[in-house]
């Protein structure tokens, strides 16, 4: 599909939200380059997930592939990627259940990691500190990223803010992502009828 348009959106969520998969999608069916912050947050190393990249890098890493056009970036910055989004066109925030997050998690490690994050895997202990730390999210009184800290951050965006169920089927989240840039935000190429029209499509 062409690369017509320069939206700038970002989606973001507790982990296993499904930001990460919205944000493919909508970059797919719009042709916007997708840029996902748990790429540049970790320095690439065997095992994964043991040393982050410092600041200043990961974020002049996302600024880079941000200068090629219009984009869709996914994750949760927690106040540290702010100035990437200064000229944002919509925020997405996508809430979705515990439960289903810790089985998307799982589900998502054992493809990924397969016997590594098992009892004597070498990556037994980071799989298990990982989801002990993603089921605090709805806990106000958690040290890391936290539903109450997320919205104290949402309430002060100046850009709009959708807000999404991430237990909906993905045609009809990207169906609300397009209502969304239609009817609240200037027009842009690609985003009017016909881009309407390409996700009728895709959901007949």
């Amino acid at each position: 599909m062409p690369r017509d348009i320069h939206r700038k959106i970002y989606l973001t969520g507790a982990a296993g939200a499904g930001v990460t998969t919205l944000g493919a999608e909508i970059a797919r069916h719009y042709g916007l380059t997708h840029i996902d912050c748990d790429t540049y947050y970790w320095q690439p190393t065997d095992p994964p997930y043991t040393h982050k990249r410092p600041v200043a890098e990961r974020c002049a890493l996302i600024s880079a592939r941000q200068a090629q056009g219009g984009w869709v970036l996914s994750g949760a910055f927690d106040g540290w990627g702010d100035p990437l989004i200064g000229d944002v066109d919509l925020v997405v925030y996508l809430q979705t259940p515990t439960p289903l997050r810790i089985a998307r998690i799982r589900a998502r490690e054992a493809e990924r990691y397969g016997a590594r994050i098992e009892p004597g895997g070498d990556m037994h202990g980071i799989h298990r500190a990982f989801i002990a730390w993603a089921a605090e999210y709805d806990n106000p009184r958690f040290a890391g990223r936290n539903r109450r800290r997320h919205e104290e951050w949402l309430a002060v965006q100046q850009a709009p803010v959708l807000r999404l169920e991430g237990d909906s089927p993905l045609p009809a989240l990207l169906w609300q992502v397009t209502q969304s840039m239609m009817t609240e935000l200037r027009p842009a190429t690609g985003f009017g009828a016909t881009a309407a029209r390409r996700v009728a499509t895709s959901q007949a």
